[in-house]
């Protein structure tokens, strides 16, 4: 048995995931109340003051002042519905684990009006700040900007797939949408954990290190829980492959190129360019290694479907830093950042959109597979009319 579809794997996986999301419920709800009122309660600046240090947290919460000053209500609006989301989000996953369809659907309904509210308070703080003013910096502002659209498109394409009878799509862009949504714990994380590995940087270098792999990681946890619930060796009227051998050696190709070029680029920005490119690779290279593995092995077992989607989703992976590339040039020039600012933030947007892009593909491929069967289905006998008798 594949041991990312073992009960007990996946049983794991899902008590990690509520553990973060119940501890990181109340920091999110709380978050914000002191820059609002000094001294209202901060469970998670409490919590962050004594694994890192307080001088940490205060040096933080200065840099964030000004940005939050024109936005806070938005902010803490978006901040409190983030956290309910943290709660709704393992709910959901136990209603559809157990088939509780309607429980399921009336929650689902909550959950997306709460995303569209969540983000529509992080957008107005976006819109309000400029890239530059940004808690972080203009990389970060991007990073945000991106996340938020992300989560928006890919509940939204989550409704239509429900609506359209596709429950297997719903359940693909549900997963992607809360794998975004989960940016923001494990970032929270990442404040307490990065610190021990990296002395001495205040938080906003650790926002930069993060957010080098946050949206790789995400993408690529969505992906596994999908191929974890999707049993199916193979999909009626999938036909041939859409990630044939010279699609795929082509985008391995242009994908090595562009990290052949991310490599020197950030190598040449000394010890904080170094660092982000260790931040950047290590995810890259562990999420490549098992899509790549799990693509071999499902064709080696005649599984096309899981195969397909393993395929898919590595073409994407490959094409990452072909659009990472692309982007610090978009950057550069639209936005008139600096370099290292633009490839942070090209860097570090890459492997999250291409990651979105190839769910629409496979979102298509499962479509067109249906298409596909409806139109060599016989159709349906027309009805024969019935003989009367005349009347005398």
């Amino acid at each position: 048995m594949r041991p990312w579809t073992s009960s007990g794997w996946r049983r794991a996986a899902a008590v990690a995931v509520t553990v973060v999301c119940l501890w990181y419920a109340p920091i999110a709800m709380t978050e914000l109340w002191s820059y609002a009122r000094p001294g209202a309660p901060a469970p998670g600046e409490w919590l962050l003051g004594h694994l890192v240090s307080p001088r940490y947290v205060a040096d933080a919460l200065a840099t964030r002042v000004a940005p939050y000053r024109h936005s806070l209500a938005p902010m803490i609006v978006h901040s409190v519905l983030g956290g309910l989301l943290m709660l709704l989000g393992p709910v959901q996953l136990l209603t559809a684990a157990r088939r509780r369809a309607r429980l399921h659907r009336a929650l689902g309904i909550v959950f997306a009006v709460t995303v569209y509210a969540s983000m529509a308070g992080a957008g107005l703080y976006l819109a309000r700040t400029a890239p530059g003013d940004a808690f972080s910096g203009a990389a970060f502002w991007l990073v945000l900007t991106t996340i938020l659209v992300g989560t928006v498109l890919s509940v939204t394409f989550g409704i239509l797939a429900a609506v359209g009878g596709f429950p297997d799509l719903h359940q693909r862009w549900m997963l992607l949408c809360y794998g975004y949504l989960l940016t923001a714990p494990l970032l929270r994380l990442e404040w307490g954990a990065l610190p021990t590995v990296l002395p001495g940087l205040p938080m906003t270098e650790i926002n930069r290190v993060a957010i080098m792999h946050l949206g790789s990681l995400v993408v690529f946890g969505a992906l596994i829980a999908s191929r974890a619930r999707d049993s199916r060796d193979t999909v009626e009227g999938l036909g041939r492959s859409w990630a044939p051998a010279p699609v795929t050696a082509a985008a391995h190709l242009a994908g090595a190129a562009a990290l052949v070029w991310i490599v020197r680029a950030l190598s040449g920005h000394g010890a904080a360019g170094r660092r982000l490119l260790v931040a950047y690779l290590l995810p890259y290279a562990l999420a490549y290694a098992v899509m790549a593995v799990g693509a071999r092995t499902a064709g080696r077992a005649g599984r096309s479907w899981a195969r397909e989607e393993w395929r898919i989703h590595l073409v994407g992976l490959c094409l990452a830093p072909v659009l990472s590339a692309g982007a610090v040039a978009a950057f550069q020039h639209s936005l008139g950042l600096g370099r290292f600012t633009a490839l942070t933030a090209g860097v570090a947007i890459g492997c999250g959109m291409t990651a979105f892009g190839a769910t629409a593909v496979v979102s298509l491929r499962l479509m067109y597979a249906r298409e596909v069967l409806r139109r060599a289905a016989p159709p349906a006998p027309l009805p024969t009319a019935r003989a009367t008798t005349p009347a005398a």
